[in-house]
């Protein structure tokens, strides 16, 4: 019986060590439920969420930390600079993805990597539903806002 906490996964030379945190059941099961490794989605399908997360989660710091966020547009602007990043994030999508066939690795958290990512084909159709899942994310984070920094719910909330 070994009572090691880190020991190499297989080979020590990669530095993919089995670690209490990395080979842990709850980080396993987090990390193979994200999208990215999620098993049985297409790569639209994982793009599309994927760019939702990060179109909807971009807008906030641009509105409300941009150069623009004291302006009467910041939310504009926001919206804007969300969807301008995920269009640069998609071309580097791209580019990534037709440099070279890219196999994913298997690690110790991961150990079966999507296969659909394997070629080109599956970059570019992840990258294409990625930029229509970001921009509609950032759209959607935009519409939010402006429900509920309306003057309906200011009224509301002076009701009381």
């Amino acid at each position: 019986m070994t009572t090691e906490v880190v020991k190499p996964a297989d080979d020590p030379q990669i530095g993919n060590l089995a670690t209490p945190i990395n080979s842990s059941p709850f980080t396993k099961a987090l990390i193979n439920n994200l999208p990215a490794y999620r098993a049985g989605l297409s790569p639209q399908r994982r793009g599309l969420e994927i760019g939702m997360a990060h179109g909807y989660l971009l807008y906030g710091p641009f509105t409300y930390a941009g150069p623009l966020r004291n302006s009467d547009v910041s939310d504009l602007a926001g919206l804007i600079g969300a969807a301008g990043l995920v269009v640069i994030l998609t071309i580097c999508l791209s580019i990534y993805g037709s440099s070279q066939p890219n196999k994913p690795i298997s690690t110790v958290t991961n150990p079966n990597p999507p296969s659909s990512l394997e070629t080109s084909e599956g970059w570019s159709e992840f990258a294409g539903s990625f930029l229509i899942g970001g921009i509609g994310g950032a759209a959607f984070a935009y519409l939010l806002f402006q429900v509920f920094n309306s003057g309906v719910f200011h009224a509301i909330g002076n009701l009381g």
